[in-house]
């Protein structure tokens, strides 16, 4: 295991490896992506688990080949390589975003969330007067290997104020210490990483379905008219999520189900948000 200051990986791994066995963990000061590093170590056969961190990505990677900048003490950037056994993944992401989420967030009966989820990839901060700021993003990616199919999992979380903020370009850049004052990426990796690894376990045994109303009850896009990136359907009224993790849309009195692939959605109404990914 490697070791950057500030980051106690051995107690991490030390949690994990047991969970999921011939796990490793490793922290780097600096590398292009998370994903890209795990994919070309699988690529060249190395397909044991790794969690993989990093204080600074140079070439982060999100949906539709969007970009995303951090910083050390600004972010937190990891990626996580583990084998899905499910046959179906449809609602993978999703199931991520709740973990983050419930660890991040945990609500007692009745209470509303602070953190919402956007399908498909997308946590979100929820401020009062129904608008979201971009807190994370979610990027899987998958190879073949040894009979396997190993899934990527990046995962990027704004966490403090970043040089950029104050440059103009993250407008909306939303940060996990609005919520929880003066936490950092080690301390936030620290909850959400066992978390995380039992809701890919439970996802492996059970698919999305089970999780379904876990995620409902943090959907900010549920009930709200979206536009989308697909010319057949450009536009409808927000629906929920199917048991697979499709976004229902109500368009026109017509039940349509989009899965997530090329697809974009946004809410109508005005929502300010920074690109996440890994």
């Amino acid at each position: 295991m490697k070791r950057v200051a500030a980051w106690d990986a051995e107690a991490l791994w030390q949690a994990l490896e047991p969970r999921l066995l011939g796990l490793t963990v490793e922290v780097l000061a600096e590398t292009g992506s998370t994903n890209s590093t795990l994919l070309e170590r699988i690529r060249q056969g190395d397909t044991a688990p790794c969690l993989l961190v990093a204080e600074t990505q140079t070439q982060g990677r999100g949906r539709l080949g969007r970009q995303w900048r951090s910083e050390p003490g600004a972010s937190l950037t990891f990626s996580l390589s583990l084998p899905i056994r499910a046959a179906d993944w449809s609602g993978l992401s999703l199931a991520v975003g709740l973990a983050l989420a419930e660890a991040l967030d945990p609500l007692s009966p009745g209470q509303a969330p602070h953190i919402g989820l956007k399908w498909p990839n997308d946590l979100m901060l929820m401020m009062p007067g129904e608008q979201t700021f971009k807190l994370g993003g979610i990027l899987i990616e998958s190879l073949p290997a040894g009979g396997l199919r190993l899934a990527v999992i990046g995962v990027g979380l704004n966490i403090a104020p970043s040089s950029s903020d104050f440059a103009g370009w993250s407008q909306g850049r939303a940060q996990l210490q609005a919520l929880h004052p003066g936490i950092d990426a080690p301390a936030t990796l620290q909850r959400v990483a066992a978390p995380l690894l039992a809701m890919l376990q439970a996802f492996d045994e059970g698919g999305f379905a089970p999780l379904r109303a876990r995620f409902a009850a943090r959907d900010v896009l549920a009930g709200r008219a979206v536009t989308t990136t697909l010319a057949e359907v450009p536009a409808g009224r927000a629906d929920g999520i199917d048991d697979d993790g499709a976004l229902v849309l109500n368009v026109n009195g017509r039940r349509v189900r989009l899965t997530s692939g090329e697809v974009s959605v946004r809410a109508v109404v005005p929502e300010a948000h920074q690109e996440s990914a890994c």
